[in-house]
């Protein structure tokens, strides 16, 4: 089997993995419509996989991708099976993007549960190729910031999908996977050329981030400082974070990406309720991002 090829520009949002079936299947219809090769989905709790057969099912062309499969919250015999499954009823559309979540939150459902992450992260992709029906390291992919995780990566999956992080980080991911590894970054966006307003709606969506030690870590490493962190955020982390202004300003940020040696960069709208299909802005950006 080749490695998953992933090119162009996706989606990533919350509520095509909770909203309701209606507007959900009418937004997944034009994304394809409007060029979109991809639509992402986290996976914060319920059935991941229920998610990603429902719209495969709405979908014909779209890539269906987790960013990210929580791999405390599944087993991976149980993804492998249904992955074999799904694959043989929509078509090779399914990439399994895994991640290690975070400390705070897996620690809030079951204390004491998140330890050794790039242990537990390799032990997972064990069961992965153990099972019956092996899910391919070539359809999958991880959710590698540091060093280490991105070797892992390198070695037993077809690259990284990486959030939260800037083209310099897709730069050493590049560098750190090889020519032949898919880097597919996220990237957030504000349609909004006020600078006030758009760092307001970036900061609303940065709270919670810059509480988690994973991403605070990550952009250490980067070159932010602990005053960077603070207060919100600088206006330069968040700039460097959250891409904003008009059409032409998010399609180079985009393009930043790309340049950076990025395969597939999918967008999420931020500044919006968790819930919101922003199909208005994906349909304003598409022609500057789907050309």
């Amino acid at each position: 089997m080749s490695r998953f090829q992933l090119t162009g520009t996706g989606v990533w949002s919350p509520a095509l993995r909770y909203g309701e079936d209606g507007p959900v299947c009418d937004a997944v219809a034009e994304l394809e419509s409007l060029g979109y090769t991809a639509a992402w989905i986290p996976d914060v709790g319920g059935d991941v996989l229920e998610a990603v057969g429902k719209l495969l099912s709405f979908s014909s062309t779209l890539t269906i991708a987790t960013g990210i499969l929580n791999l405390w919250m599944n087993e991976p015999a149980d993804v492998a099976a249904r992955y074999t499954s799904m694959v043989a009823e929509h078509g090779r559309r399914f990439l399994v993007g895994i991640g290690v979540s975070h400390g705070p939150f897996i620690n809030s459902i079951e204390a004491g549960k998140y330890t050794k992450p790039l242990t537990r992260m390799a032990e997972f992709l064990d069961g992965l190729d153990a099972a019956e029906h092996p899910l391919p390291a070539d359809d999958r992919v991880l959710a590698a910031l540091g060093p280490k995780m991105l070797e892992l990566a390198r070695t037993r999956t077809a690259g990284s999908h990486p959030y939260l992080v800037t083209a310099e980080h897709t730069a050493a991911a590049r560098e750190a996977l090889g020519p032949d590894a898919m880097v597919a970054p996220e990237q957030a966006v504000v349609l909004e050329t006020d600078p006030d307003t758009a760092r307001a709606a970036a900061r609303a969506h940065l709270a919670t981030y810059l509480t988690l030690p994973n991403y605070v870590n990550n952009w250490k490493r980067l070159g932010f400082t602990d005053e960077d962190l603070t207060d919100g955020g600088s206006d330069a982390l968040v700039d460097a974070l959250v891409a904003w202004g008009d059409e032409e300003a998010i399609r180079a940020r985009v393009q930043g990406h790309h340049d950076a040696g990025a395969d597939h960069v999918c967008i999420q709208v931020v500044g919006i309720e968790w819930n919101e299909l922003p199909v208005d802005t994906w349909r304003r950006l598409a022609p500057a991002l789907n050309a």
